[in-house]
């Protein structure tokens, strides 16, 4: 391993010295310690004696050869401190860890899988100008087995291929699967960095998934946590008896979460996350990573009060630069709700260089605006119009995440204003003005069939909601515009080109209507919204000399409402029931040029 680009913080493959690697029959273990006084390592391979590591290198790093250790065989560290006392530490390199409550690490062979989908390698891009619609779970409590068990990663692959191809999604986004010891952090707080979590099965298991989906067109992204990580003892908090990649002081060393705050302004911290990002992308073909809570690295704590940090800050470009270098095809995407500029303008351009960034501002605005009762809509009819303001100086992508299904938050159906039957309507138009609106795609499980019950990871969605005809409709509505979305190139094309969108009508305050305008070099898609609560009659005289397709109408019977699906459309005279939304494809009528 190159020491001087490990301690700068350039080195992108550190896993690859550090941990456990299988060499000349056995394995070589190799740590980073370099306050600790001494380090034993401890096995199956000797009984769980104690055997001394050797200083190597600069005396920094400590290296042991086992020639009977075996994958599957677990393993710990034992770390002396140099004021006395030790620690056991699993190996926050290795591979593959014990389920919690226990942490030893577990000796792992990451070639035991081969990959088959050369194809989907070779042809992946970062959608820019394609359909990017992502289907957001968390693995354990999408599907669960009778005895409340969770499916481990290739048990639950096909039937998960199954519905997300069905249900119109073409991209998976995997709630953090690095090893965790709480299943309420939902995978946020990590101790196993480069450790898939046990719950669901091993690392070859989990390269299974992702190559059935490859092999199913389906990308795979995941949750990336660069920012903290757990205080469980036995993991990175004062690895070697120092705060080594934490800092030393509680103000800013610990995070809102509890946990510890990663110091990126030093070398070894980052060769450590960015070898961590380009593991993940290599070696198990994830096809691109969300970067969680990116405002923390910005700014001090996340407060712009405290200012910015100027370190994170390049830590933060420097590991996205070299992540574009390596994966120019992959996504690296941002969930950030501040203001800070350039979060995907390219580093060279004095940008963070992400490809996306969460629209949290879209999010929140969309959300209130129904709660609203329709009464008062009106007075908050810009709430919808405002996104489209300051949309073009990021690369958005549009979110209802699990963040808006939890903690009391209500789901998005639930969110919707009034009665039980009202949401069912109003839910359908929300959705339909999400997938008109420019930005790439991102919805969480249950969201799709109307799942009323908030998120709790120890269950499993409620399925049986299926069962009723309202949610089976409302499941029927979003898989056809889900499909809409992905074979109409006028929604995706030119997401962040200007000549891409046009607003129609975005001053009718008093009926609560809009009118959008998608464009793509081969079509032309309009929507058009009555958000009130009352039947309006709408002309749009503009296109007298177009041809319309309706593709979708909220109202229609198959999708719970009341107007049949062979009704024809006159945009000169167009009947938008309470709560209802259209979309129609337009093309300019030859016979009628020059009359």
């Amino acid at each position: 391993m190159d020491l001087y680009g490990f301690y700068t913080g350039t080195n992108f493959n550190a896993y690859e010295y550090l941990g456990a690697h299988r060499q000349n029959g056995g394995y070589v273990f190799r740590v980073f310690a370099p306050a600790a006084k001494k380090i034993s390592l401890l096995g199956d391979f000797n009984e769980w004696e104690e055997t001394e590591m050797n200083r190597v290198n600069d005396g920094n790093f400590f290296e042991l050869f086992i020639p009977n250790a075996k994958s599957g065989m677990k393993y710990l560290y034992r770390i002396y401190h140099s004021y006395g006392g030790y620690t056991d530490h699993c190996d926050i390199y290795g591979y593959g860890m014990e389920l919690r409550p226990d942490f030893k690490s577990v000796v792992t062979d990451l070639s035991e899988y081969k990959f088959k989908d050369k194809k989907w390698m070779r042809q992946r891009t970062d959608c820019r100008n394609k359909p990017l619609n992502i289907y957001e779970l968390h693995l354990g409590s999408w599907r669960r087995k009778e005895d409340n068990s969770w499916y481990r990663y290739n048990e639950i692959a096909d039937m998960l291929i199954d519905y997300v191809k069905g249900a119109g999604y073409n991209y998976i986004e995997f709630m953090p699967l690095l090893e965790h010891p709480s299943d309420n952090s939902w995978g946020y707080q990590n101790t196993g960095f480069f450790s898939p979590t046990s719950r669901y099965g091993t690392a070859a298991q989990l390269m299974e998934l992702i190559d059935k989906c490859h092999q199913n067109g389906i990308g795979v992204i995941m949750d990336f946590v660069p920012v903290h990580f757990a205080v469980d003892g036995y993991g990175i908090k004062d690895f070697d008896g120092t705060p080594l990649y934490e800092y030393p002081h509680s103000d800013v060393g610990v995070s809102e979460w509890g946990s510890c705050n990663f110091m990126h302004s030093r070398g070894e911290v980052r060769s450590f996350l960015q070898s961590c990002a380009a593991y993940w992308l290599k070696v198990f073909h994830f096809d691109g990573l969300r970067m969680d809570a990116v405002s923390r690295i910005i700014y001090w704590q996340g407060d712009e009060s405290r200012g910015e940090n100027g370190q994170g800050v390049n830590f933060i470009k420097m590991m996205n630069k070299g992540l574009k270098e390596m994966f120019p095809d992959c996504m690296l995407i941002a969930e950030d709700s501040t203001s800070y500029p350039k979060v995907t303008k390219p580093v060279d351009e004095g940008g963070l260089g992400f490809d996306y960034k969460w629209d949290m501002g879209f999010m929140n605005d969309t959300l209130n605006y129904f709660k609203t009762a329709p009464k008062y809509r009106t007075d908050n009819y810009h709430m919808l119009t405002f996104s489209m303001m300051y949309y073009y100086n990021e690369s958005y992508m549009l979110p209802f995440s699990h963040d808006e299904n939890v903690h009391g938050k209500a789901t998005i159906l639930q969110k919707m204003n009034g009665s039980y039957e009202d949401k069912f309507p109003q839910a359908k138009a929300m959705y339909l003005y999400m997938y008109i609106h420019p930005g790439k795609k991102l919805n969480f499980m249950g969201g799709e069939f109307g799942q009323l019950r908030e998120w709790d990871e120890k269950r499993e969605q409620d399925w049986d909601m299926l069962k009723y005809p309202k949610h089976d409709s409302f499941f029927s509505f979003m898989k056809q515009l889900n499909k809409l979305y992905l074979t109409h190139s006028a929604l995706y094309e030119r997401d962040y080109d200007r000549s891409g969108f046009g607003w129609i009508d975005c001053g009718n305050i008093q009926n609560c209507i809009y009118a959008i305008e998608r464009k793509s070099e081969n079509e032309t898609v309009i929507g058009i919204f009555n958000f009130s609560d009352m039947k309006k009659s709408y002309s749009l005289r503009r296109y007298e000399e177009y041809t319309a397709k309706l593709l979708i109408n909220t109202d229609w019977n198959e999708f719970g409402g009341n107007t049949p699906h062979n009704a024809k459309i006159d945009l000169t005279d167009i009947t938008l029931p309470e709560f209802s939304a259209i979309m129609v494809q337009v093309s300019i009528n030859e016979d009628l040029i020059g009359i």
